[in-house]
């Protein structure tokens, strides 16, 4: 049996106010042939499919469209999918009775029965070969919150105790792992392996900057890899955007995102992992790369002066492409102070380029003196003017006096809100 692993599709993020539909759209394009080519029997989507919690209605769109043609490429194909935390759990589940009748299991959240307990059932999914047969079990467990979690009194599960009353979100969560394992255990037959899923930031995870967002429970952020049984075949992770290996264990798998959701992973290659399963082990996990459909820039590739910048920039020769297909760029500047018409000279620079300027980063060059770091005591703190606190900020902001013409710009908004309150 050959799986596929993806996560983190994030349809309808916005690069910088730029839409992304047509890089999802050629992501979802090359996905299908993917699926065919490598003969894939199951597609493993590890959470956040939208971006939000309330995606548009094009977002929708791609998913479904992608689902209808992934399947009349592939009939055999089945895929599962569980919500991330970026996801409604509710609108991910809500077309699931048309979906699973063509193959496609979603799981948003953690259900009950009518006594109370956590529904094991719903996350335990048979994966089927192409002659019909369940050849595997999926522990189809979504992004944890801490309602979905089982509250078993700790002593009936043998050395969680202490684990328990220091972190119940921790416990919980290797406690609903523990209980599904067991399930599919009980259910697994002598040459059938067990695949987990999952959505969550495990311990020394590698985030991505600026791309991903905080997941903190109950003051728990990471939870431990020793919450998966080792006998698990694979475990196919999602949340983190930089594919990599959990605690270095090979079957252990986050795959990343298939786009590049910030200007931090401009040189990063983005992947999808092919799995084999063969009896109940693993026997590979191939990383295929995604072509990227629209290039991030840089320029420059560290922060320079202002000129430099603007001679680099009116250097770049970039191909005709149309408006989807042009680069996203990051322009990096150095400056010694403000500089009020940036980002007219940056555009100037621009002009007629075929290249959508999404983000200026400016980077302060100064060395602060000692005393602007210098904690102020509350009578000092209750003796300061309003132009005092001015000179202060901007002495650690840029470094030095601030100019006479700021501090009369100031001196007249300060009047002017003084003569409103009156």
């Amino acid at each position: 049996m050959r799986l596929l692993h993806t996560s983190d599709w994030h349809l309808g993020q916005t690069l910088h106010n730029y839409d992304r539909s047509y890089e999802h759209g050629c992501f979802l394009d090359w996905l299908v042939e993917t699926l065919a080519r490598e003969r894939i029997d199951v597609l493993l989507i590890a959470g956040d499919i939208f971006d939000n919690a309330n995606p548009s209605a094009a977002a929708h769109r791609q998913l479904y469209r992608f689902l209808q043609r992934a399947k009349a490429r592939v009939p055999h194909l089945q895929v599962v999918v569980i919500a991330g935390n970026h996801d409604s759990p509710g609108r991910l589940e809500a077309p699931t009775p048309l979906l699973e009748a063509h193959g496609t299991v979603v799981v948003g959240n953690v259900g009950r029965t009518p006594e109370g307990a956590i529904d094991l059932e719903r996350l335990l999914v048979p994966l089927r070969g192409r002659d019909g047969q369940v050849a595997a079990w999926c522990l189809a467990v979504p992004f944890l919150r801490p309602g979905d979690l089982p509250r078993a009194p700790a002593q009936q599960e043998p050395g969680t105790a202490a684990e328990a009353a220091h972190d119940p979100y921790l416990h919980g969560s290797a406690l609903l792992y523990r209980q599904a394992y067991a399930l599919a255990r009980a259910r697994c037959g002598a040459d059938q392996a067990i695949i987990a899923m999952g959505h969550c930031h495990m311990v020394d995870g590698q985030s991505s900057q600026d791309s991903e967002r905080r997941i903190v429970i109950g003051g728990t952020e990471a939870l431990p890899a020793s919450m998966f049984d080792p006998d698990l075949a694979y475990v196919a992770l999602g949340h983190l955007h930089l594919a990599q290996r959990v605690g270095g264990h090979e079957r252990r798998r986050y795959c990343g995102s298939p786009l590049p959701l910030s200007f931090s992973e401009v040189g990063y290659q983005h992947q999808v992992l092919c799995v084999e399963l063969e009896g109940r082990q693993a026997t590979s996990v191939t990383p295929l790369p995604v072509p990227r459909a629209v290039q991030l820039l840089r320029v420059p590739a560290r922060p320079a002066p202002l000129d430099e910048v603007l001679a680099a920039l009116e250097a770049l020769e970039l191909p005709d492409a149309a408006p989807p297909q042009q680069p996203f760029l990051e322009v990096r500047v150095l400056l010694d102070g403000p500089e009020p018409g940036l980002r007219s000279r940056i555009e100037a620079a621009l002009e007629g380029k075929p290249v959508r300027l999404a983000k200026i980063e400016p980077t302060r060059r100064h060395a602060a003196p000692d005393s602007a770091g210098e904690a102020l005591s509350l009578d000092q703190l209750a003796q300061l003017q309003p132009d005092d606190i001015f000179r202060r900020l901007w002495t650690q902001r840029y470094g030095g006096e601030a100019p006479p013409e700021q501090l009369a710009a100031f001196a007249e908004l300060t009047l002017s809100l003084g003569g409103d309150a009156a």
